[in-house]
């Protein structure tokens, strides 16, 4: 007898999720929810304090539904009779925009030739230009005062252009050595055959497919600078005074004005806020550059 065999296709079967998976899910979820409001109240409550008058701010515990005021802020722009903002804003605006891109022209070339065209021991130089950044600030000081003293920039902005372009060219050198890692040498190549030389290479080549990193990084030397405080302090009286050091004026031996304190905070914090929102995108694509093979 001839057995005739039929195949019968069958649908593949679903199964169902498992419980236990989806309650983890969700338990994640709401610690994410949890940690995200945690690292937010502090920047909400500080909103909320420099909306509030200065009796009401330093009510223990405090008072949440007192009347909102904008007072803090007129004292901050000097619209009561004290002094303006706008002279340090602009020398921190000024310090950290100009040295990051001293920082770029610097980092790039720099990168290009640690990843592109690796010299000897390349390693050992991007750890030595990291080993920099691991010595005490306060070490540095007395030194940086000393010279900047005996040059003739003691409270001029230029000094602090300087000094933050040395500070931040090697994490700058470091991360985009990394990024440029991952430009194909081939178009590389290509470009070089058709005749190009290194500043086109790296103008219209290698910088457009390094755009996300190359915004990454200036992003980060852009927060570092203009977040520095220590030697703006020391190197800077009042033409170059910075915003942090502004900043710092409002804690007088009278005590500390928590509404104006916090509404000082909020304005200088918001050209960072207001960069790292719009290169957000750039950042996470610079960030992730190379996380996937």
């Amino acid at each position: 007898m001839a057995t005739v065999a039929t195949t019968t296709a069958t649908a593949p079967v679903r199964r169902p999720g498992r419980p236990g998976g989806r309650l983890r899910a969700s338990a994640l979820g709401i610690v994410a929810w949890l940690a995200g409001l945690a690292f937010v109240a502090p920047l909400l409550w500080m909103v909320l304090t420099s909306f509030h008058s200065e009796a009401d701010a330093a009510t223990n515990p405090p008072s949440v539904t007192a009347p909102l005021t904008l007072d803090s802020y007129r004292e901050f722009f000097g619209l009561t009779g004290g002094a303006s903002p706008w002279p340090a804003m602009i020398n921190s605006m000024t310090a950290s925009v100009v040295s990051t891109l001293l920082t770029l022209l610097l980092a790039v070339p720099a990168a290009y030739a640690l990843s592109i065209r690796p010299v000897k021991k390349w390693t050992d130089v991007l750890f030595f230009f990291l080993s920099t950044k691991m010595l005490p600030l306060v070490a540095g000081l007395l030194p940086i005062y000393l010279f900047a003293k005996n040059t003739g920039l003691l409270d001029n902005i230029w000094a602090l252009v300087i000094l933050y372009t040395a500070m931040n060219l090697p994490i700058a050198v470091w991360m985009m050595q990394s990024f440029l890692a991952e430009v194909p040498v081939a178009i590389i190549e290509a470009a070089q055959i058709d005749g190009a030389r290194l500043p086109t290479v790296l103008g219209r080549v290698v910088a457009p497919i390094a755009l996300p990193g190359i915004a990454a990084t200036a992003l980060i030397c852009f927060i570092f600078s203009w977040n520095e405080l220590l030697f703006a302090r020391v190197l800077t009286g009042v033409v170059a005074e910075t915003a942090p050091v502004f900043l710092t004026g409002f804690i007088t031996s009278q005590g500390l004005f928590l509404a104006k304190v916090c509404a000082a905070s909020l304005v200088i914090s918001l050209p960072v806020l207001a960069a790292g929102f719009a290169a957000q995108d750039k950042l996470v694509q610079g960030l992730s550059l190379g996380a996937v093979k």
